[in-house]
């Protein structure tokens, strides 16, 4: 007998955790330390995984705290144009 409806999960390995983010796994896998201290949720310690619904939570609180002052909006736009110069954009 074949499976009667799917179940989208909640707890998420790491590729599919960085995938939310818009991340390659080995970037995700290098960047986490930092995510993490920023308050982005851990993976389950038994399973590994992560739960998707924390991580859009966690996604939309940074953003209700204010915006950052401008020089960091600098920094992000000249990041932004390195990695588009990057890719040959």
């Amino acid at each position: 007998m074949g499976i009667r409806f799917l179940v989208d999960p909640r707890d998420v390995p790491p590729e599919k955790a960085a995938r939310r983010l818009g991340l390659e796994l080995e970037q995700f896998e290098q960047l986490l330390p930092r995510l993490l201290s920023r308050g982005f949720p851990p993976s389950d310690p038994d399973t590994g995984n992560f739960d998707l619904d924390a991580i859009d939570e966690w996604r939309a609180r940074r953003h209700r705290r204010g915006l950052p002052p401008v020089e960091a909006h600098a920094q992000d736009s000249g990041l932004v144009r390195a990695r588009l110069e990057r890719m040959g954009g």
